[in-house]
């Protein structure tokens, strides 16, 4: 990549100070903040009446994850194991890592911004215009037709005026000149395809989407937005939904450290705005009522629980009421807890204090006219019948934040995804609650069989004590001797044993864990049940199990690639194009859009295929109709590699093509290809065979003794009838 595309990321674009984000007192009347208060809270109970439901739902999930039974739960007298097997849990686990496997595999992020197959805003190709292009650029393929002419020496690359500053440790690989050819010839490019298949052709759509591509990578990365995002997995692999809030503004501090004349440090931190994105759990999260996804929410409410020093930070962000807060801090702890948290709660004990603090986060619409009574701020062109988005934040009954949506264009931002979508509600189905019926009769079948084997492994005695000494201990251990008094002979003593059902309830319990695999799509082989099967002897087998075992959680991946990736991908481009602080070189109204992990599932297949493809492209007579450079490109963006790191531009791959072809030619030359005397070594020639001598002979022996050739006819030197002339003679 040339250096011009990396301005953006740039520390000295990228990390400005932030102004402007002091903490800001609202000037409300009181009693227009309690009316607000009162109009949040309103709404709050209404989504926490309606959320009931679903709660219970989640209680159960989560204690058959944990393996605890519910408290309602009475075991009669006769019942003696409290046994809980969790093979609710093994397939949670079973779940949520399949997922990470797919999102996380590749090592990469996967949010894919790509463009449009039709870019609005910018060009989606362009080639030099041969005919004003820069100076030094008159050879038809668009290359300066010196540049062979410029390299004396294949270290020394360059030419005096050539106005080329090698950068301190540059290589030929990567930057390289402090411009590539790319930028300077940009005021001459041209909209469209060259005619000329050999001139230079760039997409500058598909270079911006990139771009924003690795600066959202880059962004997520710094926030730890992949712990984040498996949070809310974990979580929608058991209750059914993950919810993941932002991009949002965070000022981030950067610890920087200045030197001054005396060569002295001193630390100088600086703070910068930066978008994080956070794990929000479902018992934290009330939608609105009448919603099935979150585009539907008219608004959304966030419970938070703090400490009182989490509610002193809250002044450092934007426009929060200080003294508001200060009030809070001085009334005490409000915070009161949901019949939810007992539940989950290991400890059943109850906190005699509790030292937290509720603090309710709102994102929703209000009435124009209802907005500008409660003293928000709202321009002259917005009628009071409209309806803007505010963010609210209270804590009892004071009001700590109150501003308008400050995202262009307006949006709630979380992103709820479920494990399986539920059509007519807004939370998702998760696996444990697709198992639930199997898991209590496992559980009742595994209770029956350790109760029925604790009596049929012992004995069980009828004592006739008519025909027994009496005062004799009845205890039974080995040797033991009963002292029987005279009477009717027979036997006083009788073991009984009781018959063992176990064998059945343990055919009951597999029968039950089968259909756990068919109601998660789960098999129990995917995550390591033990014993070999018919299908499972062989490789291939296996594969096909696996195979269609696969088809469950793509459908799930599916659902996050809708309802999380994409969106998220989205609110990225829109928090860069509104909020980032640096030169993006991208356009307002350039469409993109996060492929997300359709993209990678299908890169190895393209993969495959470009590869397939260059190597036909290496026929003489298709090579000429075959763009390499884009080919190549494509390849290694297939593969997760950034093509502007690795791959040269033009100007650069000629210098590189002329190195190559003078090495290649001192190759040729070397000492180790002749041999003594200057003789040409026949065995330097290919395969390290002897080269054929040029003049064979008659008898196809090159002047040898022995060989294999033409009988000589009469008239030739070696025909034997021929007369020598004799020594002497005449």
């Amino acid at each position: 990549m040339a250096d011009s595309d990396n301005t953006f990321l740039n520390a000295d674009n990228l990390y400005e100070e932030v102004e402007g984000e002091a903490g800001k007192s609202l000037e409300l009347e009181f009693d227009q903040q309690l009316n607000l208060v009162g109009i949040i809270k309103d709404r709050f109970r209404l989504a926490e009446d309606a959320r009931q439901t679903d709660e219970t739902r989640w209680l159960k999930a989560y204690e058959n994850y944990r393996g605890l039974y519910n408290k309602s739960i009475k075991f009669r007298d006769s019942e003696k194991s409290r046994i809980f097997v969790k093979i609710t849990k093994t397939k949670v686990l079973a779940a949520f890592g399949q997922l990470i496997d797919v999102i996380f595999g590749t090592g990469k992020f996967p949010i894919g911004i790509a463009e449009t197959k039709i870019p609005e805003g910018e060009r989606e190709h362009a080639h030099l215009d041969i005919q004003t292009g820069p100076p030094g650029i008159e050879s038809p393929t668009g290359m300066p037709d010196d540049i062979g002419n410029r390299i004396d020496n294949p270290y020394e690359i360059g030419f005096s005026g050539d106005g080329k500053v090698l950068k301190p440790g540059a290589t030929l690989g990567k930057g390289l000149f402090t411009d590539s050819l790319e930028n300077q010839i940009e005021g001459q490019l041209v909209d469209g395809l060259s005619p000329n298949p050999q001139a230079l052709e760039v997409s500058p759509a598909e270079k911006a989407a990139r771009r924003m591509e690795k600066l959202i990578h880059d962004q997520i990365d710094e926030s730890k937005g992949s712990s984040e995002i498996r949070n809310a997995l974990l979580e929608s692999s058991l209750l059914g939904t993950g919810i993941v809030k932002g991009p949002f503004n965070f000022n981030k501090k950067l610890h920087k450290w200045d030197t001054n004349e005396d060569g002295e440090r001193s630390y100088n931190p600086l703070e910068v705005r930066v978008p994080r994105i956070e794990f929000v759990s479902c018992w934290d999260f009330y939608p609105d009522p009448a919603a099935t996804s979150i585009e539907e929410c008219e608004y959304v409410v966030h419970r938070h629980k703090m400490n009182k020093s989490q509610l002193r930070q809250l002044r450092n962000m934007p426009y929060f009421d200080e003294d508001a807060i200060r009030t809070c801090i001085q009334l005490g702890p409000n915070y009161e807890e949901k019949d939810f948290e007992s539940s989950l709660k290991d400890d059943i004990r109850s906190d005699e204090y509790q030292s937290n603090f509720e603090v309710i986060e709102y994102w929703g619409i209000m009435d124009a006219e209802y907005a500008r009574e409660v003293g928000i701020e709202l321009s002259d062109d917005i009628d009071d019948l409209d309806e803007v988005q505010v963010n609210a934040w209270i804590c009892g009954n004071s009001l700590l934040r109150a501003v308008v949506n400050p995202f262009t264009p307006y949006r709630i931002p979380y992103h709820a995804f479920p494990y399986e979508r539920n059509p007519y509600n807004f939370f998702g189905i998760g696996v444990a609650e697709n198992m639930d019926d199997s898991q209590q009769i496992m559980n009742g079948h595994a209770r029956m069989a350790v109760d029925n084997l604790a009596m049929a492994g012992s004995l069980v005695f009828d004592v006739d004590e008519s025909a027994l000494v009496g005062g004799q201990s009845m205890e039974i251990y080995p040797g033991k001797i009963f002292r029987r008094q005279a009477g009717m002979p027979g036997q006083a003593i009788h073991g009984l044993k009781f018959p063992n059902t176990a064998p059945e309830n343990m055919m009951m319990f597999d029968k039950f864990r089968q259909l756990a695999d068919e109601q998660t799509g789960i098999p129990s082989y995917s995550h390591g049940q033990t014993g070999v099967q018919s299908m499972t002897r062989t490789a291939s087998g296996m594969s096909m199990l696996l195979g269609a075992s696969s088809l469950n959680i793509k459908t799930v991946v599916k659902n996050l690639d809708d309802f999380l990736l994409r969106p998220l991908g989205e609110a990225f481009f829109q928090w860069n194009m509104q909020f980032f602080e640096g030169s993006l070189d991208v356009n307002g109204d350039l469409e993109v859009k996060a492929t997300g992990t359709n993209s990678l599932m299908q890169k190895e297949v393209r993969s495959q295929r470009l590869t397939t493809f260059l190597q036909t492209a290496q026929n003489p007579a298709i090579a000429p109709f075959v763009k390499i450079s884009k080919l190549v490109s494509e390849l290694a963006y297939s593969l997760d590699l950034d093509p502007d790191e690795i791959l040269n531009d033009p100007e650069e791959a000629a210098i590189m093509a002329q190195i190559i072809g003078m090495q290649n030619a001192g190759q040729t030359t070397s000492p180790e290809t002749e041999s003594v005397g200057g003789q040409p070594n026949n065995m330097g020639s290919l395969a390290g065979t002897p080269a054929q001598p040029q003049d064979l002979g008659v008898t196809g022996t090159g002047g040898g003794n022995i060989g294999i050739g033409n009988v000589p006819v009469a008239g030739e030197s070696e025909f034997s009838g021929t007369p020598r002339a004799v020594a002497g003679a005449g």
